[in-house]
């Protein structure tokens, strides 16, 4: 049958491995993405970079696949990556030029479809027929499996629950151009932003922090205002996932993304206070697969659109 690769690529980090069919990750790397290259060839080259690098030596047996997991938005019928609001390249056919390069079949999904894929195989998901898969990174997405199938939407871009519509307090814009979004508020990328505004906005000083790591650490001190600005925080993020409630009625939310795995301690309680009981409320747990879900997904597609949650291709 040969091996299977799979790739992450996120707007931060992408991430390469070779993973088997029980969930096991062997080989693996990890680089920055060039999230400012737009020349679709420098891009594509790193990519092939990595993937050469992830499978050199192994002479033994062909390369039988790749998976892509891939921050949106994306068209999967045509097998490429869009208009990331994150990365500046556009409009770059991955599947063709990939497949071109490795002579394998190269699949694609957007990586939080692959998030939810990997969490129904590998994670909390196993068992379950109603999963909304939430990532809290870079960028805020969700993937939906409801009734046991996986919400692609047209092109593959179903569940972008990073642009719902959370907050006109302060109403900030968002990395897609519009206000109030999710994504715009409580991203890692945009979470110093809102804490500048947030000061701004109860005549608060703001000494800072430049990144999300200092804000949750100043809080973690005791700093009043940051721990008054992290309860915002939970707010906001509540509102959203009172949305994926109304919207999709799951059974269990799980959590991802850096965001929420490095500062559960500050967000979780005070996000699950928060969220409306309109309808009953479900669990809320966190991943337990340290981040891998999306690459775990990636490596279900590497085989085949065929997946037992429906078929994606």
């Amino acid at each position: 049958m040969g091996h299977a690769v799979a790739v992450d690529l996120g707007a931060t980090h992408t991430r390469v491995a070779i993973i088997g069919e029980d969930g096991n990750i062997g080989r693996r790397r990890e680089a920055p993405t060039p999230a400012k290259e737009s020349d679709p060839s420098r891009f594509i080259g790193f990519l092939s970079g990595l993937i050469e690098d992830i499978t050199a030596g192994r002479t033994d047996e062909p390369l039988s696949g790749i998976g892509l997991s891939v921050a949106g938005p994306v068209d999967i019928t045509r097998g490429m990556l869009v208009n990331p609001p994150n990365m500046a390249c556009r409009d770059i056919p991955l599947t063709t030029l990939l497949s071109g390069i490795f002579h394998c079949p190269v699949r694609m999904i957007n990586d939080c479809h692959a998030g939810v894929l990997g969490e129904m195989y590998y994670g909390k998901g196993q068992g379950k027929q109603d999963v909304v898969y939430v990532t809290i990174s870079t960028g805020i997405g969700g993937g939906v499996v409801s009734g046991g199938t996986l919400l692609l939407g047209r092109k593959g871009n179903a569940a972008e629950i990073g642009h719902f519509h959370v907050d006109s307090t302060y109403d900030l814009s968002c990395s897609c151009g519009h206000t109030g979004h999710w994504e715009g508020y409580t991203s890692g990328h945009y979470l110093p932003w809102f804490f500048a505004e947030w000061c701004r906005y109860h005549a608060k000083p703001h000494w800072g922090p430049d990144t999300a790591e200092e804000i949750f650490a100043s809080a973690r001190q005791g700093d009043d205002d940051v721990l008054r600005f992290v309860r915002d925080v939970a707010r906001i993020s509540a509102r959203g996932i009172s949305d994926v409630i109304v919207a999709y009625d799951p059974a269990i939310i799980i959590l991802d993304g850096a965001v929420i795995r490095s500062n559960a301690d500050l967000l979780l309680p005070s996000l699950i206070g928060f969220v409306d009981r309109f309808l009953p409320l479900p669990e809320i747990v966190l991943s337990d697969l340290r981040g891998d879900a999306p690459l775990l997904g990636a490596a279900v597609i590497a085989g085949g659109y065929e997946t037992r949650y429906g078929d994606l291709g």
